[in-house]
């Protein structure tokens, strides 16, 4: 996972690639690659600041929630949560999206597909970035035209 130092120094990377050219296009997306990792850089520094105010379901029981007077019962059934289970239950929320996402992919604008595909590609170690990143533009790739024969078929 990308820590704060990371994110600054590729805006810092992004800032010098800016000064080497005079391509007013290149020159944008030097600067938006900028500011995107500096707002990333800021972000992680706001969650390292405040973890201590963050509920953690993988990381504390039902007993620690129970004991720590925070919201650890469905608030449905009132029963005491399993951590295993909310996990699990996250898990199936970001499945679920993730394929949301990739079922409307021809249908979001370009700009939001880069934006989205460039987070995605930095989510993982930064050793394995660029192998993260070919594997999403393969999956893409490969599922481009899921939704427009999918569609076909329902007609």
């Amino acid at each position: 996972m990308f820590k704060a130092e990371q994110f600054r120094a590729k805006a810092a990377q992004s800032a010098e690639s800016m000064k080497n050219t005079d391509i007013p296009s290149e020159v944008s997306k030097f600067h938006h690659s900028m500011e995107s990792f500096s707002q990333l850089a800021q972000n992680e520094d706001w969650l390292a600041d405040n973890y201590d105010k963050m509920l953690h379901s993988q990381d504390l029981d039902s007993q620690d929630l129970a004991s720590q007077n925070l919201a650890s019962q469905d608030a449905v059934v009132g029963t005491p949560l399993d951590r295993k289970a909310v996990a699990k239950s996250e898990e199936k929320i970001l499945r679920c999206l993730g394929a949301a996402v990739i079922m409307q992919w021809n249908t979001i604008p370009a700009k939001l597909q880069r934006e989205l595909f460039d987070t995605a590609g930095s989510l993982g170690d930064l050793p394995q970035t660029t192998e993260l990143r070919g594997q999403i533009a393969r999956f893409l790739h490969n599922h481009k035209n899921a939704e427009r024969v999918a569609g076909d078929f329902e007609s």
